[in-house]
């Protein structure tokens, strides 16, 4: 019996009624962009994020796009990203014709280093070209980044703060979400990320009540919100007076239907996916160089579950004739992709990034993983002896 990597067929057993009545809901009622169930998911949503607001949209790159146009991002602007992460967090830093920088990451959580954002901030700021304006820590793997140390630095030097919870909504740290000391918290429902839809989609989550609104005005073309309307007598509908040069990034009402319904069962898979990365990581200690560390106080999502191997592609290709799945995350980090290479990085490159991206490799993670197919999957590692 093949083993999937990420069942999503195991969790949609578990609720697919409840999925089907929500998406015929949807269909018959016939509001398919924008309506109440959009609504409705942005406020469960926000509640279980501990922010004031959500504001949903395509997918999850647009979510970190809005922000940088929000901010009013542009041309001399430096954006403090990790390089270890997929192309989104970087890649819509030029959309606005902005310049990313790329910081190392911690050995042991693979997020971003806060003693490497603080010098490369220092070195921007000393070569005067850039202006240092916001930074963007990813949750990788599904772990919140070192906020309170992050959020510090970016507070002492004056920058907005945006926490790319793609891989790691719902994490939390000494029991708080990531929005507790970002400006924004971004995150992907990609149907493989712990909290998927049935195709594409994404939100922003703030406490900033002036953000939101132009947030929600700038996902909808630019239009008029409440705060652009104190004053002005305009009885058509606000999508048509457009304040703003925005762009169109709507989550569509079926994936919030849907959403509603995964959302509800969200807090038991994450408890359920802590426990398989714990029983993971007793089981596999002897076999492979590095199991997952988890910073102190955080509960990751465990978007992934990722390794260390001193052979990694010998073991990959071990695995796959075991029938095992394997993903390697990044084999070739964001500061060498030949996009990005042109773009610096903190003082004295990247080495841990550069060591890792040769080491890791994540094997099948998901909530309905069974004790059996687990036993399968450590026994085919522990047999590796290359």
């Amino acid at each position: 019996m093949s083993i999937a990597f990420i069942d999503l067929q195991a969790q949609r057993a578990r609720i697919a009624d409840r999925i089907d009545a929500a998406v015929l809901k949807v269909i018959a009622g016939g509001a398919y962009v924008m309506g109440p169930d959009v609504r409705t998911f942005e406020q469960q949503l926000a509640d279980f994020g501990q922010a004031r607001h959500a504001v949903s949209c395509a997918n999850g790159t647009d979510a970190l796009a809005l922000p940088l146009m929000a901010w009013g991002i542009g041309p001399g602007d430096a954006v403090f990203c990790p390089s270890f992460t997929f192309a989104a967090t970087a890649e819509i830093v030029p959309w606005f014709q902005a310049t990313p920088v790329f910081v190392d990451i911690d050995p042991l959580t693979y997020n971003m280093d806060p003693a490497h954002l603080e010098a490369a901030i220092k070195a921007v700021k000393a070569e005067g070209k850039l202006v240092p304006r916001v930074i963007i820590a990813v949750d990788l793997f599904g772990q919140p980044a070192d906020y309170p140390r992050i959020a510090e630095i970016a507070r002492r030097h004056g920058l907005k703060l945006i926490a790319d919870t793609a891989q790691g909504f719902g994490c939390t740290l000494h029991g708080k979400h990531p929005v507790s000391w970002a400006d924004a918290a971004t995150t992907s429902f990609f149907p493989a990320k712990p909290l998927g839809c049935y195709g594409d989609g994404g939100a922003v989550l703030t406490n900033d009540d002036d953000l939101v609104q132009l947030l929600d005005s700038l996902r909808v073309h630019g239009k008029a919100v409440a705060r652009d309307l104190e004053g002005r007598a305009f009885e058509h509908d606000p999508k048509y007076l457009n304040m703003r040069v925005g762009m169109n990034s709507r989550l569509d009402t079926i994936q919030a239907a849907i959403l509603i319904e995964k959302l509800a069962i969200f807090a038991d898979e994450i408890e359920r996916r802590n426990q398989i990365a714990g029983r993971y990581s007793r089981l596999l200690g002897p076999h492979v160089a590095s199991a997952p560390a988890v910073m102190d106080g955080g509960v990751s999502v465990w978007a992934q579950y990722t390794i260390e191997h001193d052979d990694r592609d010998g073991l990959a290709a071990h695995l796959k004739a075991q029938g095992v799945p394997t993903a390697v995350y990044y084999p070739i980090p964001m500061h060498r992709q030949p996009a990005y290479a042109e773009y610096p990085t903190g003082p004295g490159g990247l080495p841990v990034t550069d060591a890792k991206a040769e080491r890791v490799i994540s094997l099948p993670m998901h909530a309905w993983l069974d004790e059996e197919t687990q036993d399968r999957i450590v026994a085919a590692v522990a047999s590796y002896s290359g």
